[in-house]
């Protein structure tokens, strides 16, 4: 025979063992927004449910883009973390008040490297890594043609590394933007841009974060601009790559916050606490990671010839501008695409044939005038340093569908003009027929 329990008993029951120490239901679920690779959460959530068993996290995995959606929903989204390496993220939903605010330890987590902040002075979100921007190369490669490794990021657009180098296209890979920003703030706008379309011009442009350090660990590239992660990954598994940070370079942070609508507040931050903690920053190190955590106590465990940031001299870093840092990506994603990835194959012609003609009349002062102007017109873009740091400018681009389609027709016109005066300088040292 079956019995039936009454309604209101059955609810006392649930009370009960709602209210039971140690019961199923005294375990909480923590929604974590993150875009770290399944690899590296895998492992963090394993190792924090090993000590804490009463804490599940579920992770939601959301590009940049997506993620600044999720947490800018009614609740946020259910989230009671962000977690991803995504500095415009931050500091924008930080200015809407997205986050509640954790405290740390100064002592062993700075926030600082050198002269840069990488946490939120406010205490809105902490950096969890810090990832450095640089040159992947093939010292046997190199050394095979009589090339030195570069030191300095003006020693790539060099006639000798021309159709050696291998470059990330700004529109499809995530971190390039932030790494041609970094180039450009340690150039100048303008020589920046000068010296960036020189490498350009007869580099090989690639699509995929990985591309780059694959062309080289393939012997298809002698060296590459990358995020340090991926050379590192491929270092510790075997590759014959190293990786090079060249005279003021940057490393940019990573970051964790708690979601003012947090629903698990002790659950998201014991969270926190791990991914901070000594142990939780060693987690990132390992082989398939190989991230640079935040910090700098968690160094001496680290694997041979891994950087340590926090112990380059300061002189080497360059002093970062973030706030313009975090605005300026979709202008530079732009440019890019206009001025170098567009008609590649006949820049990289314009740039062959100047770097043969400056062999060719390297004793000749004035044709040497004339080439410096042709290189001018060959690296041109239509925006002045003065624009690309003025914050109402850089707001125009934040939205690739917003922007007047007549102003790149426009761009686009100027570009061309000013390569075909390039040419047509270039081919005014060409002897009469």
């Amino acid at each position: 025979m079956t019995r039936l329990f009454p309604a209101g008993l059955i609810a006392l029951v649930i009370s009960i063992l709602s209210a039971c120490p140690g019961g199923a239901t005294d375990a909480v679920t923590i929604i974590v927004v993150t875009s770290f690779p399944e690899e590296l959460t895998t492992r963090y959530e394993r190792e924090f449910e090993r000590g804490h068993p009463q804490i599940h996290v579920q992770f939601v995995w959301k590009q940049s883009r997506d993620a600044l959606v999720e947490l800018t929903k009614p609740e946020q989204g259910g989230a009671d973390i962000y977690w991803a390496p995504s500095p415009a993220n931050f500091a924008l939903l930080s200015d809407r008040g997205a986050f509640r605010k954790i405290s740390v330890d100064r002592a062993s987590l700075p926030g600082r490297l050198g002269a840069q902040q990488l946490s939120d002075p406010a205490g809105s979100y902490e950096a969890y890594d810090v990832a450095g921007y640089g040159i992947v190369v093939n010292p046997s490669a190199l050394a095979a043609v009589g090339l030195s490794a570069p030191r300095r990021w003006r020693d790539l657009a060099s006639p000798e590394f021309a159709r050696r180098l291998a470059m990330p296209v700004a529109g499809k890979v995530g971190f390039s933007p932030a790494l041609y920003d970094i180039f450009l703030q340690s150039e100048g706008w303008t020589e920046g841009w000068r010296l960036l379309s020189e490498m350009a011009g007869e580099a090989t442009l690639l699509d995929s974060g990985f591309g780059p350090t694959a062309s080289v660990r393939d012997g298809k590239a002698a060296l590459a601009l990358t995020i340090d992660f991926i050379a590192e990954i491929a270092r510790a598994n075997g590759a014959p790559v190293e990786m090079i940070y060249p005279e003021r370079a940057a490393f940019l942070p990573a970051h964790v916050a708690m979601t003012a609508g947090a629903k698990h507040v002790a659950g998201a931050q014991a969270f926190i606490d791990f991914l901070l903690s000594k142990d939780g920053q060693q987690l990132m190190m390992e082989r398939d990671s190989r991230r640079h955590p935040a910090r700098p106590d968690v160094y001496q465990n680290a694997p041979a010839g891994f950087a340590n940031p926090f112990a380059l001299p300061a002189s080497t870093i360059l002093d970062y501008d973030s706030e313009i840092g975090r605005r300026r990506p979709p202008l530079i994603t732009l440019l890019f695409d206009l001025a170098i990835v567009e008609g590649h194959a006949e820049s990289a012609d314009l740039w062959r044939k100047i770097h043969d003609s400056e062999k060719k009349f390297a004793a000749d002062a004035k044709a040497m005038a004339v080439l410096g102007e042709a290189k001018n017109l060959a690296a041109f873009v239509p925006i002045s340093e003065s624009d690309a740091r003025a914050t109402v400018f850089l707001e125009r681009f934040s939205r690739r569908d917003a922007i007047d389609p007549q102003q790149i027709v426009q761009w686009r016109g100027e570009i061309a003009s000013a390569r075909q005066k390039a040419r047509d300088l270039v081919k005014s040292l060409e002897p009469a027929p």
